[in-house]
């Protein structure tokens, strides 16, 4: 089960009533989730921001069979992701899993075709090349609902947002599963403006010297 949590946590991480849909010589665009999208992509590309993540894995009888807690720091593309005692490491080229459990990093090259949930933000700050999105409603609270189905196959056929219409910041995270199962990441303590360092990214082997290291790159 902490396998498939940390899978989940990998994989990466805010009108009308109905969307108003536009015709363009790209294709459909739902313009009411595109303004919505777009202010939530520039809230978290804006600069570093940290959040904390529950992920509540769900079974195809929406039963819960796990639930896990983290701490995300990213700013643009890198990211570190701290649970139980695990600290994933991203760089933007490389990625780093400390099990401190077991002493031992495990360190894998980023490629072009991983996929999107492997990065915690990657979902907003490229929404638009590898998604295609439908407004579904707003609720009284302001909270915007958002479908996004993949441009390119994957294990999920669908991801439903909840976003902040008025501040851009993202609520939670539904990954909906062929096999029935979902995945549901509820965000908070979203902050921005937050100071980093390259080091904040990275796995200091100096300060972890008895830390076995597994480069796979």
């Amino acid at each position: 089960m902490k396998k498939l949590m940390t899978l989940m946590l990998m994989a990466a991480f805010a009108m009308p009533a109905l969307a108003q849909i536009t015709h363009t010589s790209k294709g459909d665009v739902d313009e009411n989730a595109e303004k919505i999208l777009k202010k939530a992509s520039q809230k978290i590309n804006a600069g570093a921001v940290s959040f904390s993540v529950t992920m509540i894995s769900k079974d195809q009888n929406k039963k819960e069979t796990g639930k896990m807690k983290a701490d995300v720091l990213y700013n643009k593309g890198k990211y570190r992701v701290d649970f139980d005692e695990n600290v994933i490491y991203c760089d933007g080229n490389s990625t780093w899993h400390w099990n401190k459990e077991v002493d031992e990093v495990v360190i894998n090259k980023m490629s072009s075709s991983e996929d999107d949930l492997l990065n915690p933000a990657s979902i907003l700050a490229n929404y638009g090349k590898n998604f295609k999105a439908k407004f579904i409603r707003q609720e009284k609270d302001g909270t915007a609902i958002i479908d996004m189905t993949p441009k390119k196959s994957k294990s999920y056929y669908k991801i439903r947002l909840k976003i902040n219409a008025n501040s851009g910041i993202i609520q939670s995270m539904e990954m909906h599963n062929y096999d029935g199962s979902c995945g549901e990441y509820k965000v908070s303590n979203f902050k921005s403006g937050v100071k980093t360092s390259d080091s904040d990214f990275t796995f200091s082997k100096s300060n972890n010297p008895k830390v076995e290291i597994i480069d796979m790159r």
